[in-house]
């Protein structure tokens, strides 16, 4: 079995929920101001066990009630207060570890979609990258809370696994030609159609710049194009698959080329959601495309003051060949838009601006479209998908009308570098409705849920919106 395979295709590798609560241990979640009442409800020795260990219900604290036999008899964990909460998510993740190996039934006084981000979270809290090194998760297993759809669940946690796993692998084994794979492998799994137009026949069929970005490199570059479902509304999503960036011929230095095998984490993004919605059978019309390059450097590559053609006819003067993600996009963005779909939305790590606006946590995304800005505002913080809409700041198109060309890739005076990139990718998508999210792609430090590394952005928000976006 091939690697692109292995990241495709769930496997038991991504966390699922306990099936056999013969033995499932109750666990208690609570928070601070709910400790006295439980613990005066309990056998006194319960009672003096919580307190010997100082049990406040503060967030991610944990204790573990013996019973006569000395096996577990009840686990407390501590949910914290609403302060406390709001300066992260996925709070019960934070037990996972600390608790003894068996399973557990939650009980919690929570509404559902609060349970299923929280059973969630404790799932993806068993996420481990261990192609290359082993590594021992968690042996804390959780039944499908009451209330809450198992189903989706998993469907959420083995796309966000598929997302991390792509990213995660380094871009000696995850190039062009193997994130192909992965999302041929991806569409068998849901009985998807796919193509590819690879090399030189990016030229004949018309997609000019994915062929001068990738040009240079011995891979080929190449767009991938899935396609799923007979009926229903029309979704194009496009996804920046640069499986690595030197920078091109304005190479990057090397504490900024450090991570840039996350630089198609778009593209694993927008397979993470694509594998939600037709696990989930969403009834939609699905299209994913991917243009899938490695900007690297050799004799033929493209070069500053270059100027470019793009498939729509647009032409692009090249400033800085490491603005790279966007030339791509472009050319597969006026694709998806000659098909005229309901909605299309295009996802990147695509602008260092983005990061210093917003930092690491926080996705911006852009859409001039109302409606699906205020579904996604809703929807965000409801799946603990934190995402910032900024604007498509019009004024700003100024900024990347240069003077021999149509568009500038890299307006010079370093100001609204995320928004002039979203204006840059409006400008190929004609009167389809469009949002835009410049993703990150990656966790720096540890959090609950989310080890450092590779992450999705945005997926699940996308997901939760659709209903109120699209005539489902």
């Amino acid at each position: 079995m091939t690697l692109a395979m292995t990241l495709a295709k769930p496997s038991a590798t991504v966390p699922v929920f306990d099936t056999d609560a013969t033995d499932a241990v109750p666990l208690y979640l609570l928070a601070p101001d709910a400790v006295a009442e439980w613990l005066a409800a309990r056998p006194d020795a319960q009672q003096a066990w919580a307190r010997a260990h100082g049990f406040q219900g503060d967030l991610g604290q944990v204790v573990v009630l013996p019973g006569a036999d000395g096996r577990p008899a009840a686990a407390l964990v501590g949910y914290g207060t609403a302060k406390a909460r709001a300066k992260g998510r996925f709070h019960l993740a934070a037990a996972v570890g600390k608790l003894p190996a068996g399973s557990y039934r939650l009980q919690a006084d929570l509404p559902p979609e609060v349970l299923e981000i929280e059973a969630m979270g404790w799932l993806l809290a068993n996420y481990r990258f261990d192609r290359y090194r082993s590594q021992t998760a968690p042996r804390a297993g959780l039944l499908v809370p009451d209330g809450v759809d198992g189903a989706r669940v998993q469907a959420m946690v083995a796309a966000e696994c598929l997302t991390r796993d792509l990213i995660n692998t380094p871009a000696s084994d995850m190039g062009p030609d193997e994130l192909q794979q992965a999302m041929a492998d991806l569409a068998a799994q849901h009985g998807a159609s796919f193509t590819a137009i690879v090399g030189e026949a990016l030229l004949a069929e018309n997609f000019p710049m994915i062929h001068a970005v990738g040009r240079a490199s011995p891979r080929a570059p190449r767009l991938l194009d899935m396609r799923w479902g007979s009926t229903g509304p029309a979704l194009t999503l496009v996804g920046k698959g640069v499986c690595f960036d030197t920078g091109g011929l304005d190479l990057k230095p090397a504490a900024s080329m450090g991570l840039m095998k996350k630089d198609m984490g778009g593209a694993a993004t927008v397979l993470g959601l694509a594998h939600m919605i037709m696990a989930l059978g969403l009834p939609l019309r699905l299209r994913v495309l991917i243009p899938a390059v490695e900007n690297a450097v050799s004799g033929n590559a493209f070069r500053p003051q270059d100027i470019l053609t793009a498939r729509n006819g647009t032409t692009v003067e090249v400033n800085n060949t490491d603005a790279e993600g966007r030339l791509v996009l472009a050319d597969a963005l006026a694709y998806g838009a000659e098909d005229s779909p309901d909605l299309m939305i295009s996802m990147a790590t695509l602008t260092g601006a983005a990061r210093v606006a917003l930092g690491p946590d926080l996705a911006p995304y852009f859409t001039d479209d109302s409606a699906l800005a205020a579904a996604i505002e809703a929807a965000s913080p409801a799946m603990a998908d934190p995402v910032w809409r900024l604007p498509f700041w019009t004024p700003y198109e100024n900024m990347i009308r240069p003077a021999i060309a149509d568009l500038d890739n890299a307006p010079s005076g370093g100001f609204a570098g995320a928004i002039t990139a979203a204006l840059f990718l409006r400008d190929f998508v004609g009167q389809t409705r469009y949002a835009h999210f410049d993703i990150y792609g990656w966790q720096p430090t540890a959090a609950p849920a989310r080890p450092k590394g590779g992450v999705g952005q945005g997926a699940r928000a996308v997901l939760q919106a659709l209903p109120q976006v699209l005539p489902l």
